[in-house]
């Protein structure tokens, strides 16, 4: 690691270390193996072990699994009652399935100003938003870090508006108030939280997603959302269930869709659950040394814990001075070609030609798009080595000392 201030040598790259990885081991594998050879690959018992394990794990009463994190958002906003014409409250620090998810209803995304800190939705500014069509409002715990939830569900209630978790980054984290703490997904201060197990999220099924809420009509629309809307339980049938109907029966009482997890997908979201402590923690312990390293450096603020936060670290975002944030494409640059995999979460979503193409301008969340200016995503995953690690730190510096 840097001991001194001298630059060290650039574009002596002799790895290249990604900004996020999944971590595979043999009991995954084997996991994964067993179900090949079952007489499963959907639709068995492991879905519903996996669901019942991410209930247990975050304190929720009922979980239903996807086969995304989009497909996820899109269940939950659905079940919520978003629909066309409709408004939802969001962030536009975020990836873009957040707010296209709630499009895909017919409803419109109405985009809140960001804390220049943490980058999650500055809480002061939802209420200036709400409007008769507003339904929901939709906080994405950015990075890891969860947003004030006690503060939303306070605001969502005195409009009689329903909250969706965006904690697609989130698994693993924590939320405490007056005195108590609750893991994100144990929606104590929401209808629904939504994760993601894409490769680089916290534990992977490969693509996937999940769903928890502690609402048993909501859990039950949920199944259904995910399976075309159909139905096999005779006492959910809608329509008579005549003498001519058998027990092959069955009813679609809404359109849905196939966002069915496999059985495949579900062992190993239950192989990778089980380590998902030690990935939280091995997370913490990277940024442990990344912060003894880089804290008061005068090139970028590294990222921060609110005193309510047990941070789960999905990401390390750094944001560049007020000197260096004209020059982050160069930096960005140079840090790939020493190696550095680093990335940029995330583009305001309205930059987009698609939503430009809805009618929405630049300028309407000035610190999203001032934190956009500034953020850049060092590499952090639990598989990391200490090489990896020291690499990370002495290449960083030795870009921005040769600026």
């Amino acid at each position: 690691m840097i001991t001194d201030d001298k630059p060290t040598n650039l574009n002596t790259q002799y790895r290249y270390i990604t900004y996020g990885k999944q971590y595979i081991d043999d009991e995954d594998i084997n996991a994964v193996v067993e179900v090949l050879k079952s007489d499963f690959l959907t639709q068995g018992p492991k879905v519903k072990q996996f669901e019942d394990g991410l209930a247990e794990y975050c304190g929720s009463k009922y979980a239903v699994v996807f086969n995304s994190g989009t497909s996820a958002l899109h269940g939950a906003y659905f079940v919520a009652g978003l629909s066309k014409d409709d408004e939802f409250i969001t962030s536009a620090m975020t990836f873009v399935a957040t707010s296209n998810a709630g499009i895909y209803l017919g409803a419109k995304p109405v985009f809140v100003d960001v804390e220049s800190d943490t980058g999650n939705i500055d809480v002061d500014l939802i209420e200036d938003k709400i409007s008769e069509k507003t339904k929901l409002i939709v906080p994405i715990h950015y990075a890891g870090h969860s947003c004030d939830m006690e503060k939303i569900r306070n605001i969502a209630d005195r409009y009689q508006l329903k909250v969706v978790e965006d904690a697609c980054h989130a698994l693993g984290a924590r939320y405490t108030t007056n005195g108590l703490t609750f893991k994100v997904g144990s929606c104590q201060f929401s209808d629904m939280t939504v994760f993601s197990f894409h490769p680089v999220k916290h534990i992977t099924t490969g693509e996937g997603g999940a769903v928890l809420t502690n609402d048993y009509d909501l859990y039950e629309k949920l199944l259904l959302f995910r399976n075309h809307g159909i139905t096999k339980e005779k006492r959910k049938f809608n329509k008579y269930h005549s003498m001519f109907d058998g027990d092959w029966y069955y009813e679609m009482q809404f359109l849905g869709y196939n966002y069915r997890m496999t059985e495949i997908q579900a062992a190993l979201g239950i192989s990778q659950l089980n380590k998902l402590d030690r990935f939280v923690l091995k997370r913490r312990e990277i940024v442990d040394i990344y912060n003894s390293h880089f804290k008061g450096n005068v090139y970028f603020d590294i990222p921060l814990e609110k005193g309510y936060a047990f941070h789960s670290y999905h990401l390390y975002p750094i944001r560049l001075k007020d000197r260096y944030k004209d020059l982050k494409k160069e930096i960005f640059e140079l840090l790939r070609k020493n190696g550095i995999g680093v990335q940029v979460h995330y583009i305001p979503v309205y930059h987009h030609p698609f939503y430009e193409s809805m009618g929405y301008e630049m300028g309407i969340c000035k610190d999203a798009e001032d934190f956009y200016q500034r953020e850049i995503s060092l590499p952090i995953y639990p598989a990391m080595t200490e090489e990896d690690i020291s690499y990370v730190i002495d290449k960083t510096y030795g870009v921005f000392k040769s600026l």
